[in-house]
């Protein structure tokens, strides 16, 4: 089970550094543009078009900000340690499927299973937080047992 939590770990890492990287590509190409827009004759064509890239500048600093966050969250993670109740970074499976509590990362497949990654701030996130084996939790109407916490 150690091996499969540093391979979630592993997963949320690249996910975060893929963000991250893609996110600042984005800000420095919108930079550039802004940079090498030039003025026509047309001054509101001009203004609208550099007010539409600061926007999108603004946009991505505050994406950029969330995914230094989660990797901020990622570093306080100790993906080999164990623990019998919910806490960042563990692996719940439950009756209608595993998580991996770290950030919300939508899904990963490994070996044909698949994993929830979800923050602890996410609804699941909130539901499942300091519960151990045998507990339930209602989520949308459906019901979850955990069976075990890794």
């Amino acid at each position: 089970m150690k091996e499969l939590k540093i391979e979630l770990y592993s997963l949320c890492l690249q996910h975060v550094a893929g963000s991250i990287s893609e996110i600042e590509a984005a800000i420095a190409d919108r930079r550039e543009a802004m940079h090498n827009e030039t003025k026509s004759s047309m001054g509101d064509k001009y203004e609208t078009a550099r007010e539409m890239l600061q926007q999108d500048i603004n946009m991505n600093m505050e994406r950029l900000g969330k995914a230094k966050a989660d990797e901020g969250v990622l570093q306080t993670i100790n993906p080999e340690s164990l623990s019998e109740i919910v806490v960042p970074g563990s692996l719940v499976e439950c009756s209608n499927g595993n998580f991996y509590i770290a950030i919300s990362a939508g899904n990963f497949i490994i070996a044909g299973k698949k994993y929830y990654v979800v923050s602890l701030s996410s609804p699941i996130g909130n539901q499942i937080r300091g519960k151990k084996a045998g507990d339930t939790f209602t989520l949308n109407g459906k019901t979850f047992t955990i069976n075990k916490v890794h």
